[in-house]
């Protein structure tokens, strides 16, 4: 006659439950990281606009809302007031840099050429490599030849460089169009639909999501704030430093200055590598030459470590090397439009975690 199973052996099993769910969590949590994270590449094309949206709203907000509390302007005016001069600030922007850009991207490889052309190391290093580069087509040639075969040409179609600039213009006036709606939107509306949501809650959550939102606009505003009156002040003294030393568009390259700053530390690098160029190709004098990249990098330094948190006593709360891998993270995800939205969206992130109990450990290890 067969026994019952004796209790104990169903105490372990159940003891044994949540043992093996917590060791399944694991997996499951990566496998949703992951879907989150291919999610994101490959509708960048939708999710980039929003995410944009969110981040100018959150930006242009409390002047909206100032608007209508001091002086009772309605919000569908004031939005559009600020949307139309977001706009115009981005597309003159644009309009300022992309002339000069492609005026230099022509007289780019002339310069260039007359630098190199003479009796210098970097002119006689090339001829070597010229000189092996022929020698090696030659005895692959007369390899060939040798062997009686003839060789085959392969000829790849490719699209030419002008459809796709044009296809990236397109998407990116499609893009912008889409961002600047939604801004426009959110601007008007996005408080009540917040409202909403938050009503939606248990009562104990309400108060943390409201702080939340309201830390995120204000550390995104004080973000903002901060560098772009250092930014400013970069871009004009690098472009009367530019209008001294000689170099053509002075004005253009201060505006470069200005808007790399707000990549931390890739900026200034391509702003440096830039002056540079335009510095080798334009003037004749070696000392001249390197007149505005020490300059640009000494006013750099000095405002970066001196000035920013002296004067405006902000000073971005996240570890540096967290802000360089989100940089080439989110850089590899979206592009160069990631790379800009690298240090806000950390700024976000830092506030929600902050703000979370059980994420506030993370929150302690990405802080500075």
């Amino acid at each position: 006659m067969d026994e019952p199973m004796p209790e104990r052996s169903t105490k372990h099993e159940e003891g044994a439950r949540p043992w093996v769910s917590s060791d399944l969590s694991t997996p499951v949590y990566g496998l949703f990281t992951l879907g989150i994270l291919y999610t994101l590449y490959l509708a960048h094309q939708i999710i980039l606009p929003i995410v944009l949206a969110v981040l100018a709203s959150l930006l242009l907000s409390p002047p909206v809302r100032k608007a209508y509390v001091k002086w009772r302007v309605p919000r569908v005016v004031s939005a559009l007031v600020m949307v139309l001069l977001l706009l115009a600030l981005l597309v003159g922007v644009g309009w300022a840099v992309a002339t000069p850009a492609l005026e230099w991207a022509e007289r780019a490889p002339q310069g260039l050429s007359r630098l190199l052309v003479g009796e210098s190391p970097i002119r006689q290093q090339l001829d070597r490599v010229a000189q092996s580069a022929e020698e090696v087509e030659r005895s692959v040639q007369e390899f060939s030849d040798s062997g009686g075969e003839a060789t085959t040409t392969v000829v790849l179609q490719t699209e030419s460089w002008r459809s796709q600039v044009l296809a990236q213009a397109r998407n990116l006036v499609a893009g912008l169009a889409l961002t600047l709606a939604l801004t426009y939107f959110l601007l008007v509306s996005g408080d009540r639909l917040i409202r909403n949501l938050v009503r939606q809650l248990p009562r104990h959550q309400r108060k943390r999501v409201l702080r939340i939102t309201h830390d995120s606009q204000h550390q995104i505003a004080q973000y903002l704030c901060v560098l772009g009156v250092s930014n400013s002040s970069v871009g004009v003294i690098t472009g009367l430093i530019c209008w001294g030393i000689g170099l053509p568009d002075p004005a253009v390259w201060g505006l470069v200055a200005g808007l790399a700053r707000f990549v931390p530390y890739l900026g200034n690098v391509l702003t440096l590598t830039l002056l540079a160029l335009v510095s080798v190709v334009t003037l004749d004098a070696y000392w001249m030459m390197a007149l505005a990249p020490l300059s640009f990098m000494a006013l750099t330094t000095v405002v970066g470590f001196f000035l920013e948190p002296w004067i405006h006593g902000f000073r971005m709360a996240i570890n540096p090397v967290v802000v360089f891998v989100s940089i080439f993270f989110w850089g590899w995800l979206w592009g160069p439009v990631g790379v800009l939205l690298a240090v806000p969206l950390m700024t976000v992130i830092q506030v929600v975690l902050k703000q979370i109990p059980r994420l506030r450990p993370v929150y302690r290890v990405i802080a500075r």
